[in-house]
Protein backbone atom coordinates (compact mmCIF):
# COMPACT_ATOMS: atom_id res chain seq x y z
CA UNK A 1 0.00 0.00 0.00
CA UNK A 2 1.26 3.49 -0.84
CA UNK A 3 1.11 5.97 2.02
CA UNK A 4 1.78 5.37 5.71
CA UNK A 5 1.26 1.99 7.37
CA UNK A 6 1.85 1.25 11.05
CA UNK A 7 1.68 -2.42 11.97
CA UNK A 8 1.18 -3.47 15.59
CA UNK A 9 3.58 -0.88 17.02
CA UNK A 10 4.42 -0.93 20.72
CA UNK A 11 6.52 1.49 22.76
CA UNK A 12 7.48 1.34 26.42
CA UNK A 13 8.99 4.05 28.61
CA UNK A 14 10.32 3.23 32.08
CA UNK A 15 8.32 0.00 32.16
CA UNK A 16 5.07 1.72 31.14
CA UNK A 17 3.45 0.70 27.85
CA UNK A 18 2.65 3.93 26.01
CA UNK A 19 1.61 2.30 22.72
CA UNK A 20 -0.21 -1.01 22.89
CA UNK A 21 -0.04 -2.70 19.51
CA UNK A 22 -1.16 0.26 17.41
CA UNK A 23 -2.04 -0.32 13.75
CA UNK A 24 -3.01 2.47 11.38
CA UNK A 25 -3.00 3.04 7.60
CA UNK A 26 -3.10 6.36 5.75
CA UNK A 27 -3.47 5.96 1.99
CA UNK A 28 -1.71 8.17 -0.54
CA UNK A 29 -3.78 11.34 -0.96
CA UNK A 30 -5.72 10.70 2.25
CA UNK A 31 -5.97 13.08 5.21
CA UNK A 32 -6.32 11.23 8.54
CA UNK A 33 -6.68 13.08 11.82
CA UNK A 34 -5.41 11.33 14.95
CA UNK A 35 -7.35 12.72 17.89
CA UNK A 36 -7.30 11.94 21.59
CA UNK A 37 -6.70 13.44 25.03
CA UNK A 38 -3.27 14.63 26.17
CA UNK A 39 -0.98 11.75 27.12
CA UNK A 40 -2.78 9.09 25.06
CA UNK A 41 0.23 8.37 22.81
CA UNK A 42 -0.47 10.54 19.75
CA UNK A 43 2.87 12.32 19.68
CA UNK A 44 4.74 9.10 20.48
CA UNK A 45 3.19 7.44 17.43
CA UNK A 46 4.11 10.47 15.32
CA UNK A 47 7.73 10.27 16.49
CA UNK A 48 7.89 6.60 15.51
CA UNK A 49 6.63 7.35 11.99
CA UNK A 50 9.04 10.28 11.62
CA UNK A 51 11.99 8.19 12.80
CA UNK A 52 12.74 10.38 15.82
CA UNK A 53 12.09 7.29 17.95
CA UNK A 54 11.80 3.56 17.23
CA UNK A 55 9.12 1.06 18.26
CA UNK A 56 9.91 -1.78 20.64
CA UNK A 57 8.03 -4.04 18.26
CA UNK A 58 6.02 -3.67 15.07
CA UNK A 59 6.78 -2.06 11.71
CA UNK A 60 6.51 1.32 9.98
CA UNK A 61 6.10 1.36 6.18
CA UNK A 62 6.02 4.37 3.86
CA UNK A 63 4.95 3.74 0.27
CA UNK A 64 5.47 0.03 0.81
CA UNK A 65 9.05 0.41 2.06
CA UNK A 66 9.94 -0.77 5.58
CA UNK A 67 11.48 2.29 7.26
CA UNK A 68 11.32 1.05 10.85
CA UNK A 69 15.07 1.28 11.40
CA UNK A 70 15.87 4.12 8.97
CA UNK A 71 16.97 7.55 10.16
CA UNK A 72 14.48 10.44 9.66
CA UNK A 73 16.27 11.86 6.60
CA UNK A 74 15.89 8.55 4.74
CA UNK A 75 12.11 8.28 5.21
CA UNK A 76 10.93 11.00 2.79
CA UNK A 77 8.48 12.54 5.26
CA UNK A 78 7.93 16.21 6.08
CA UNK A 79 6.92 17.17 9.60
CA UNK A 80 5.20 20.35 10.79
CA UNK A 81 5.59 21.00 14.50
CA UNK A 82 3.52 22.87 17.06
CA UNK A 83 6.49 25.19 17.71
CA UNK A 84 7.11 25.96 13.99
CA UNK A 85 10.86 25.15 14.46
CA UNK A 86 12.04 28.03 12.26
CA UNK A 87 15.65 29.21 12.24
CA UNK A 88 15.55 32.73 13.77
CA UNK A 89 18.69 33.94 11.93
CA UNK A 90 17.41 32.96 8.48
CA UNK A 91 14.93 34.82 6.29
CA UNK A 92 11.60 33.34 5.26
CA UNK A 93 13.06 32.34 1.89
CA UNK A 94 16.09 30.73 3.53
CA UNK A 95 13.91 28.82 6.02
CA UNK A 96 11.76 27.43 3.23
CA UNK A 97 14.85 26.51 1.22
CA UNK A 98 16.55 24.51 4.00
CA UNK A 99 15.26 21.02 3.04
CA UNK A 100 16.02 21.60 -0.66
CA UNK A 101 19.52 22.86 0.05
CA UNK A 102 20.25 19.91 2.33
CA UNK A 103 19.04 17.45 -0.29
CA UNK A 104 20.45 18.96 -3.48
CA UNK A 105 23.66 20.76 -2.50
CA UNK A 106 26.93 19.52 -1.09
CA UNK A 107 28.38 20.93 2.14
CA UNK A 108 30.79 23.04 0.07
CA UNK A 109 28.01 24.41 -2.14
CA UNK A 110 26.04 25.47 0.94
CA UNK A 111 28.85 27.70 2.28
CA UNK A 112 27.58 31.30 2.54
CA UNK A 113 30.33 32.93 0.47
CA UNK A 114 32.58 30.38 -1.22
CA UNK A 115 29.67 28.12 -2.03
CA UNK A 116 28.33 30.57 -4.60
CA UNK A 117 31.40 29.99 -6.76
CA UNK A 118 31.48 26.20 -6.43
CA UNK A 119 30.90 24.32 -9.69
CA UNK A 120 27.19 23.76 -10.31
CA UNK A 121 26.17 25.89 -7.34
CA UNK A 122 24.53 28.74 -9.27
CA UNK A 123 22.20 26.50 -11.27
CA UNK A 124 21.08 24.61 -8.17
CA UNK A 125 20.54 27.79 -6.19
CA UNK A 126 18.47 29.20 -9.04
CA UNK A 127 16.27 26.10 -9.14
CA UNK A 128 15.79 26.24 -5.37
CA UNK A 129 14.81 29.92 -5.50
CA UNK A 130 12.17 29.17 -8.12
CA UNK A 131 10.62 26.37 -6.04
CA UNK A 132 10.75 28.46 -2.87
CA UNK A 133 8.98 31.28 -4.72
CA UNK A 134 6.23 28.95 -5.93
CA UNK A 135 5.63 27.53 -2.45
CA UNK A 136 5.64 31.01 -0.90
CA UNK A 137 3.19 32.32 -3.51
CA UNK A 138 0.79 29.43 -2.83
CA UNK A 139 0.71 30.35 0.86
CA UNK A 140 0.59 34.13 0.49
CA UNK A 141 4.18 34.64 1.63
CA UNK A 142 5.53 36.27 -1.53
CA UNK A 143 5.96 39.71 0.09
CA UNK A 144 7.58 38.29 3.25
CA UNK A 145 10.52 36.36 1.80
CA UNK A 146 13.14 38.80 3.11
CA UNK A 147 11.77 38.95 6.66
CA UNK A 148 12.97 36.93 9.64
CA UNK A 149 10.66 34.90 11.95
CA UNK A 150 10.71 37.56 14.69
CA UNK A 151 9.08 39.98 12.24
CA UNK A 152 6.17 37.64 11.50
CA UNK A 153 2.84 36.97 13.20
CA UNK A 154 2.02 33.51 14.55
CA UNK A 155 -0.09 32.69 11.50
CA UNK A 156 2.65 33.80 9.13
CA UNK A 157 5.24 31.67 10.93
CA UNK A 158 2.93 28.67 10.67
CA UNK A 159 2.60 29.22 6.92
CA UNK A 160 6.38 29.38 6.59
CA UNK A 161 6.61 26.02 8.37
CA UNK A 162 3.99 24.62 5.98
CA UNK A 163 5.81 26.01 2.95
CA UNK A 164 9.05 24.42 4.12
CA UNK A 165 7.23 21.08 4.33
CA UNK A 166 5.44 21.18 0.97
CA UNK A 167 8.44 22.44 -1.03
CA UNK A 168 10.05 19.01 -0.64
CA UNK A 169 7.14 17.13 -2.26
CA UNK A 170 7.48 14.35 0.34
CA UNK A 171 5.85 10.93 0.31
CA UNK A 172 3.99 11.79 3.53
CA UNK A 173 3.16 14.77 5.72
CA UNK A 174 3.17 14.53 9.53
CA UNK A 175 1.55 17.43 11.39
CA UNK A 176 1.75 17.53 15.18
CA UNK A 177 -0.69 20.04 16.72
CA UNK A 178 0.32 22.69 14.14
CA UNK A 179 -2.44 25.16 15.02
CA UNK A 180 -2.44 25.02 18.82
CA UNK A 181 -0.47 28.26 19.18
CA UNK A 182 -2.89 30.30 17.05
CA UNK A 183 -5.96 32.20 18.20
CA UNK A 184 -9.41 30.81 17.43
CA UNK A 185 -10.18 32.91 14.34
CA UNK A 186 -6.76 32.25 12.79
CA UNK A 187 -7.07 28.51 13.48
CA UNK A 188 -10.27 28.36 11.42
CA UNK A 189 -8.62 30.20 8.51
CA UNK A 190 -5.36 28.22 8.63
CA UNK A 191 -7.02 24.82 8.78
CA UNK A 192 -8.71 25.59 5.45
CA UNK A 193 -5.28 26.42 4.03
CA UNK A 194 -3.85 23.13 5.31
CA UNK A 195 -6.64 21.11 3.68
CA UNK A 196 -6.09 22.92 0.39
CA UNK A 197 -2.31 22.31 0.59
CA UNK A 198 -2.98 18.63 1.20
CA UNK A 199 -5.26 18.41 -1.83
CA UNK A 200 -2.66 20.00 -4.08
CA UNK A 201 0.21 17.89 -2.74
CA UNK A 202 -1.67 14.58 -2.94
CA UNK A 203 0.51 12.93 -0.28
CA UNK A 204 -0.61 10.85 2.70
CA UNK A 205 -1.18 13.22 5.63
CA UNK A 206 -1.41 12.30 9.30
CA UNK A 207 -2.59 15.22 11.42
CA UNK A 208 -2.33 14.93 15.21
CA UNK A 209 -4.62 17.10 17.32
CA UNK A 210 -6.50 17.13 20.61
CA UNK A 211 -9.09 19.47 19.06
CA UNK A 212 -11.99 17.40 17.79
CA UNK A 213 -13.36 20.34 15.76
CA UNK A 214 -10.16 20.28 13.69
CA UNK A 215 -10.38 16.52 13.28
CA UNK A 216 -14.04 16.48 12.21
CA UNK A 217 -13.83 19.43 9.79
CA UNK A 218 -10.49 18.65 8.10
CA UNK A 219 -10.08 14.89 7.82
CA UNK A 220 -11.22 12.22 5.37
CA UNK A 221 -11.08 9.78 8.28
CA UNK A 222 -10.64 10.25 12.03
CA UNK A 223 -8.69 7.88 14.29
CA UNK A 224 -9.66 8.14 17.96
CA UNK A 225 -6.88 7.19 20.37
CA UNK A 226 -6.99 6.67 24.13
CA UNK A 227 -4.55 5.08 26.57
CA UNK A 228 -2.15 3.92 23.86
CA UNK A 229 -4.80 2.25 21.69
CA UNK A 230 -6.70 3.29 18.58
CA UNK A 231 -10.36 2.68 19.38
CA UNK A 232 -11.92 3.43 16.01
CA UNK A 233 -11.00 4.77 12.57
CA UNK A 234 -13.89 6.02 10.43
CA UNK A 235 -15.26 9.01 8.55
CA UNK A 236 -16.04 12.10 10.68
CA UNK A 237 -19.77 11.45 10.24
CA UNK A 238 -19.49 7.81 11.35
CA UNK A 239 -17.26 8.64 14.31
CA UNK A 240 -19.87 11.08 15.56
CA UNK A 241 -23.11 9.30 14.74
CA UNK A 242 -22.08 5.63 14.81
CA UNK A 243 -19.32 5.07 17.42
CA UNK A 244 -18.15 1.53 18.17
CA UNK A 245 -17.11 2.26 21.75
CA UNK A 246 -18.55 4.30 24.61
CA UNK A 247 -15.16 6.02 25.02
CA UNK A 248 -15.37 7.25 21.43
CA UNK A 249 -18.96 8.42 21.92
CA UNK A 250 -18.11 10.39 25.06
CA UNK A 251 -14.91 11.92 23.66
CA UNK A 252 -16.30 13.08 20.32
CA UNK A 253 -18.96 15.76 20.41
CA UNK A 254 -19.41 19.07 22.20
CA UNK A 255 -21.34 19.25 24.43
CA UNK A 256 -20.55 15.72 25.54
CA UNK A 257 -23.06 13.00 24.75
CA UNK A 258 -25.66 12.29 27.46
CA UNK A 259 -25.24 8.91 29.15
CA UNK A 260 -27.77 7.18 31.38
CA UNK A 261 -27.45 3.91 33.33
CA UNK A 262 -29.69 1.21 31.88
CA UNK A 263 -30.50 -2.43 32.60
CA UNK A 264 -31.14 -5.00 29.87
CA UNK A 265 -33.53 -7.78 30.77
CA UNK A 266 -33.58 -11.31 29.38
CA UNK A 267 -35.63 -10.19 26.38
CA UNK A 268 -33.17 -7.54 25.18
CA UNK A 269 -35.20 -4.62 26.57
CA UNK A 270 -33.08 -1.78 27.99
CA UNK A 271 -34.82 0.20 30.73
CA UNK A 272 -33.75 3.49 32.31
CA UNK A 273 -35.31 4.33 35.66
CA UNK A 274 -38.03 6.94 35.23
CA UNK A 275 -38.14 6.69 31.42
CA UNK A 276 -41.62 6.12 29.95
CA UNK A 277 -39.98 4.59 26.88
CA UNK A 278 -37.49 1.77 26.66
CA UNK A 279 -35.15 0.60 23.91
CA UNK A 280 -35.34 -2.95 22.63
CA UNK A 281 -32.63 -4.87 20.77
CA UNK A 282 -34.62 -7.34 18.71
CA UNK A 283 -32.92 -10.73 18.51
CA UNK A 284 -30.32 -9.80 21.14
CA UNK A 285 -31.92 -11.59 24.10
CA UNK A 286 -28.54 -13.06 25.03
CA UNK A 287 -27.43 -9.55 26.16
CA UNK A 288 -28.42 -8.91 29.77
CA UNK A 289 -27.29 -6.82 32.70
CA UNK A 290 -25.91 -3.31 33.10
CA UNK A 291 -25.70 -1.08 30.03
CA UNK A 292 -25.45 2.58 29.06
CA UNK A 293 -27.97 4.48 26.97
CA UNK A 294 -26.40 7.45 25.15
CA UNK A 295 -28.15 10.37 23.44
CA UNK A 296 -26.59 13.33 21.63
CA UNK A 297 -27.81 16.74 22.93
CA UNK A 298 -29.61 17.41 19.64
CA UNK A 299 -31.53 14.11 19.97
CA UNK A 300 -33.36 15.22 23.14
CA UNK A 301 -36.27 17.67 23.01
CA UNK A 302 -39.01 19.15 25.17
CA UNK A 303 -42.16 16.99 25.09
CA UNK A 304 -45.37 16.66 27.05
CA UNK A 305 -45.60 13.57 29.25
CA UNK A 306 -42.01 12.52 28.66
CA UNK A 307 -38.94 12.08 30.86
CA UNK A 308 -39.24 14.14 34.07
CA UNK A 309 -36.35 16.55 34.62
CA UNK A 310 -35.43 19.79 36.36
CA UNK A 311 -34.05 22.75 34.38
CA UNK A 312 -30.74 24.04 35.74
CA UNK A 313 -29.75 26.74 33.28
CA UNK A 314 -29.64 27.99 29.69
CA UNK A 315 -26.70 28.84 27.43
CA UNK A 316 -27.41 30.96 24.37
CA UNK A 317 -25.07 30.11 21.45
CA UNK A 318 -26.70 32.19 18.71
CA UNK A 319 -27.94 29.54 16.27
CA UNK A 320 -28.81 27.16 19.12
CA UNK A 321 -29.42 27.07 22.84
CA UNK A 322 -28.19 24.59 25.43
CA UNK A 323 -30.62 23.55 28.13
CA UNK A 324 -28.95 22.01 31.15
CA UNK A 325 -31.29 19.73 33.07
CA UNK A 326 -31.22 16.90 35.59
CA UNK A 327 -33.16 13.65 35.24
CA UNK A 328 -35.50 13.27 38.21
CA UNK A 329 -35.25 9.47 38.38
CA UNK A 330 -31.45 9.02 38.41
CA UNK A 331 -30.13 12.51 39.12
CA UNK A 332 -28.12 12.31 35.89
CA UNK A 333 -27.15 15.63 34.28
CA UNK A 334 -28.54 16.10 30.75
CA UNK A 335 -27.81 18.67 28.04
CA UNK A 336 -30.21 19.48 25.18
CA UNK A 337 -29.30 21.47 22.05
CA UNK A 338 -32.44 23.25 20.89
CA UNK A 339 -33.51 26.05 18.52
CA UNK A 340 -33.78 29.20 20.70
CA UNK A 341 -37.30 30.00 19.46
CA UNK A 342 -38.60 26.67 20.84
CA UNK A 343 -37.38 27.21 24.40
CA UNK A 344 -39.56 29.18 26.82
CA UNK A 345 -38.10 31.11 29.72
CA UNK A 346 -37.08 28.41 32.20
CA UNK A 347 -35.77 29.68 35.53
CA UNK A 348 -33.51 27.25 37.42
CA UNK A 349 -35.63 24.66 39.21
CA UNK A 350 -38.39 24.59 36.58
CA UNK A 351 -39.90 21.17 35.95
CA UNK A 352 -39.75 19.98 32.33
CA UNK A 353 -40.44 16.74 30.49
CA UNK A 354 -38.16 15.50 27.74
CA UNK A 355 -38.59 13.24 24.75
CA UNK A 356 -36.14 11.42 22.50
CA UNK A 357 -36.14 9.41 19.29
CA UNK A 358 -35.36 5.79 20.25
CA UNK A 359 -34.05 5.21 16.72
CA UNK A 360 -31.18 7.64 17.45
CA UNK A 361 -30.35 6.21 20.85
CA UNK A 362 -27.00 4.44 21.22
CA UNK A 363 -26.74 1.44 23.53
CA UNK A 364 -23.49 0.08 25.00
CA UNK A 365 -22.86 -2.99 27.13
CA UNK A 366 -21.14 -3.03 30.52
CA UNK A 367 -17.69 -3.07 28.84
CA UNK A 368 -18.54 -0.05 26.71
CA UNK A 369 -18.95 -2.01 23.45
CA UNK A 370 -21.66 -0.86 21.09
CA UNK A 371 -24.71 -3.09 20.87
CA UNK A 372 -25.46 -2.75 17.18
CA UNK A 373 -26.29 -6.19 15.78
CA UNK A 374 -30.02 -5.45 15.58
CA UNK A 375 -32.37 -2.50 15.13
CA UNK A 376 -33.27 -0.29 18.05
CA UNK A 377 -37.03 0.20 18.42
CA UNK A 378 -39.28 1.84 21.06
CA UNK A 379 -41.01 -0.18 23.72
CA UNK A 380 -43.94 1.83 25.13
CA UNK A 381 -45.83 1.60 28.41
CA UNK A 382 -43.05 0.65 30.77
CA UNK A 383 -44.40 2.78 33.59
Amino acid sequence: MTGIVVENATRNFAGQQVLKGVSLAVAAGEFVALVGPSGCGKSTLMRLIAGIDRPDSGRILINGRDVTTLRPAARDVAMVFQSYALYPHLTVAENIAVPLAMRRMSAAQRLPLLGRFWPGSQARRRGIREEVGSAALALGLGSLLDRRPAQLSGGQRQRVALARAIVRHPAAFLMDEPLSNLDAALRVHTRREIVEIHRRAGAATLYVTHDQAEALTMADRVAVMQAGQILQVASPRAIYADPDDLRVATFIGSPRINTLPAEIDGHGLARVAGFPTGVRLCGAERVTGAATLALRPEDLFLADGGIPATAEGLEFLGESLLLHARHVGTGTALVLRLPPELVPDLPPGSRVTLGFDPGRALLFDAQGRRLRDTAVVPEPSLV
